[in-house]
């Protein structure tokens, strides 16, 4: 079998429909399982030494989140480096990025696989990859065939980061990661309508000098896009510095915000900028606004309308220049209306207000956010794989998030040392028990687990965590080791061999419990 002149007429003609970009890839790369009989296919970015997923067909719904670091993925360090067409062996001992990802298929150990780096002039922009689990899947297609394939899928994305780069009127994000050498921190992840509209707002708003306020539930990531809007700015170059308000004590807030002279006050040992003269010419980002008491607020708002500070302590005044970007997880509306809440304030920090949406309401992102947050661990603990099953999916699904996204990113980790500490193997299957979440659960969330530090290895970080839940649920449960095992759904023998291992209970014998062990 061979592309006829008829098929690759109708792969252009899908890249010319639909209206959006998104539609137009996802039309591309089902056109081309559909074509070439694949078992998966995707559209990939390149960016800062990555690749993203545009579009994916064939592939777990939790890809899209997934960001592949070229030194972490052989098979696509080799597609970005070879300059044309890859065939990877049916056998090849390199590990497939797709390992675990394709459902139905656990290892893809031997299978056809094809990558098509896709470049604007001598600029590499993406990949195409195709995989089919027949080793001879694609024998029958020829290198110029799909060179062909290649170019048509070059020429959509390219017209899409040019199109890109005029609304934003900024440089080619792959012209400037080359630079960076890394994945842009404030990347926000999401395809849902509302997180599309939020990231439209935040690209109109950025290269203003407006004052934005950004709303939204605790963990949705407020300050993710404050740091969007500084760094689509003009000064982006210039300093952003962060406030929390709620964390000020009333009684240093003024000299936090404004600074100090020395002899101010006890304790005022020498003169001290504050938060305000550090962002000069960059942004402020006042998280939490609505702590600030109603003194503050209306100095606050002599700074916003005249641009002047007074350090406490001086009589004289200095101008700044600094942008303000606020942030609440109050309803800063009913706050004026109860008086807690300068109008005046509100309506100058209020215009160009940002809505952030909480993660229940960002349907499939839920997952796409998942597979985020296992590639980042994945990579940070140094593992092979780390799959989520049909089971976790639908858990992850379900349950509604009243942390957002904050938590969604903390149950991952969990996970991922709950299997870790059972599966003995860097290749991780996360299963619905390894969330102990209950669907549909709105007003509570698991007890929180503080994380182990990053740098430690995987073993340590396991046993870490594992001796921070047994001690929790075992005061949960009355220090009753029976208890604690059927909480934690672990045989009881065998939790105590653990709790001797991690140290918890003394390994002489004769050390008896209420449970008579």
């Amino acid at each position: 079998m061979s592309l006829s002149i008829n098929l690759l007429a109708t792969i252009a003609i899908q890249l010319q429909q639909g209206i959006s970009h998104q539609d137009r890839f996802q039309r591309l790369i089902s056109t081309l399982r559909d074509v070439l009989q694949c078992d998966a296919s995707a559209l990939l970015r390149y960016e800062a030494q990555h690749f993203r997923p545009l579009a994916i067909d064939g592939l777990s719904p939790d890809v899209p989140g997934r960001r592949f670091a070229l030194n972490e993925h052989p098979r696509l360090e080799a597609i970005a480096r070879a300059g044309d067409i890859v065939r990877f062996p049916a056998d090849s001992t390199l590990p497939d990025p797709y390992d675990g990802l394709i459902p139905g298929h656990e290892s893809l150990k031997v299978h056809a696989c094809i990558g098509l780096p896709l470049f604007a002039g001598q600029n590499l922009i993406g990949a195409l990859t195709l995989d089919g689990m027949d080793p001879t899947q694609f024998d029958n297609f020829s290198d110029e065939e799909l060179r062909l394939i290649a170019v048509l899928a070059a020429g959509a994305l390219d017209n899409a980061l040019l199109i890109e780069q005029l609304e934003k009127n900024n440089p080619l994000p792959a012209a400037t990661a080359a630079h960076t050498g890394h994945a842009s921190a404030t990347e926000m992840i999401g395809l849902c309508a509302p997180m599309v509209a939020l990231k439209k707002a935040i690209d109109i708003v950025a290269p203003s000098d407006l004052n934005v306020l950004i709303s939204g539930e605790t963990g949705t990531g407020k300050e993710l896009v404050a740091r969007a809007i500084h760094e689509g700015s003009a000064r982006a170059a210039n300093p952003l510095v962060y406030l929390n308000c709620a964390a000020l004590p009333e009684t240093v807030a003024e000299s936090e915000l404004f600074g100090h002279v020395k002899g101010a006050f006890t304790g005022a040992i020498s003169n001290r900028s504050g938060k305000f003269e550090m962002a000069d010419h960059g942004t402020l980002f006042l998280d939490e606004i609505g702590e600030l008491s109603l003194p503050l607020q209306a100095k606050l708002l002599r700074v916003l309308q005249y641009g002047d500070i007074q350090r406490v302590g001086d009589d004289r005044s200095l101008r700044v220049d600094v942008r303000v970007l606020a942030a609440t997880n109050r309803d800063l509306k009913e706050e004026v209306m109860e008086g807690r809440f300068r109008a005046d304030l509100y309506h100058r920090l209020s215009v160009f207000p940002l809505a952030v949406p909480a993660l229940r309401e960002r349907g499939d992102d839920k997952v796409v956010l998942a597979g985020f947050f296992c590639e980042q661990s994945r990579a940070r603990l140094g593992l092979g794989s780390v799959v989520l099953s049909a089971s976790a999916l639908a858990h992850i699904r379900a349950y509604d998030w009243p942390g957002n996204v904050r938590e969604l990113e903390h149950a991952i980790h969990r996970a991922i040392l709950l299997a870790g500490a059972t599966q003995n193997s860097d290749e991780l299957i996360l299963e619905a028990s390894h969330f102990a979440l209950t669907p549909g659960l709105e007003t509570s969330s698991p007890a929180p687990v503080e994380l182990p530090p990053e740098n430690l290895a995987l073993r340590s970080a396991t046993d870490a965590f594992q001796s921070q839940l047994i001690r929790r649920t075992l005061a949960e449960n009355n220090h009753n080791w029976a208890a604690c095992a059927r909480a934690l759904d672990i045989d009881v023998a065998n939790l105590h061999r653990l709790a001797k291992r991690l140290g918890l209970k003394p390994s002489r014998a004769g050390n008896k419990t209420r449970d008579g062990h």
